[in-house]
């Protein structure tokens, strides 16, 4: 079998799923990268093929355990979920280190947002922190998927394959009026250069990097950190986290609850027992 022929089988499988083109461009990815190391037949591949290579990947060239574990996940879906090989159920993989983010502060994002530039970029900043949306969501937004007049959005085809409403705030209200009056209804709302494709996650996060700079934030800013922030500055005020929950889109509850970690406010608030007594 070629490595075409794996990468054919991979992406069909995927599709079937309704996995985005991301999911399958990195599934893709690891298991041609593995071929290319194992130096074999896909079908003559063992479970002892998969272990050297993971070892191979944190023993020299320093993969951290997320990473990993998303190799293991790639070649699993192949080996196991497409050829049936079943090789996969007994190589364990280190646990993920899940470190707490430096979340930007209100006043960081404020002069991130005074920063952005032309009315476009600010508006993709805005609506990455205000709505929590992922990047890759915030580029493929329509502007037929916005009600401005019920400050909603609806995202289609979000993580996972569903659909979800999410909240506009005000501010982002405003300026939409002013930016998509040159707009096609059923285009993009952050078109590409070609205006027929949407802008690439990259160059989003381009943007982002720029205006950091501009604004001479020192932590480490990027687009996803636009999400902790929504998070933790709605948890901080008092928002209940089964609502921050339902508006992350998160699946479980747990991963929500990540977020009682980040804030320091939160942690202010407790009263230590030792003053009771």
């Amino acid at each position: 079998m070629e490595i075409d022929d794996v990468a054919r089988k991979i992406s069909t499988e995927l599709k079937i799923q309704g996995k985005s083109e991301q999911t399958i461009r990195v599934y893709i990815f690891h298991n041609k990268k593995f071929l290319e190391f194992i130096k074999k037949d896909p079908t003559e591949v063992c479970e002892d093929d998969i272990k050297e290579y993971l070892a191979h990947l944190l023993s020299e060239k320093n993969y951290d355990p997320a990473s990993v574990a998303l190799v293991r996940s790639s070649l699993k879906f192949f080996y196991d979920n497409i050829l049936k090989k079943n090789i996969m159920a007994e190589i364990k993989t280190p646990k993920k280190r899940r470190k707490i983010p430096e979340v930007l502060t209100k006043e960081e994002v404020k002069r991130l947002i005074e920063c952005a530039g032309d009315l476009k970029n600010k508006i993709l900043i805005e609506i990455m922190y205000s709505s929590g949306l992922r990047v890759s969501e915030c580029a493929k937004l329509k502007v037929k998927d916005l009600n401005l007049e019920e400050k909603t959005g609806l995202l289609r085809g979000g993580k996972g394959g569903k659909d979800r409403f999410f909240i506009l705030s005000q501010r982002v209200v405003d300026d939409l009026k002013k930016y998509i009056t040159a707009l096609d209804e059923d285009g993009y709302l952050f078109p590409g250069k070609d205006g027929n494709k949407p802008m690439t996650t990259r160059a989003i996060q381009k943007i982002v990097k720029k205006a950091a700079e501009r604004a001479k934030i020192k932590k480490r800013v990027y687009c996803h950190g636009l999400r902790h922030a929504f998070a933790t500055h709605l948890l901080e005020e008092g928002t209940d986290i089964r609502i921050i929950q339902e508006l992350l889109a998160h699946a479980n509850l747990q991963t929500t609850s990540w977020y009682t970690k980040v804030s320091k406010k939160q942690l202010k608030k407790v009263r230590s027992p030792l003053d009771s007594l």
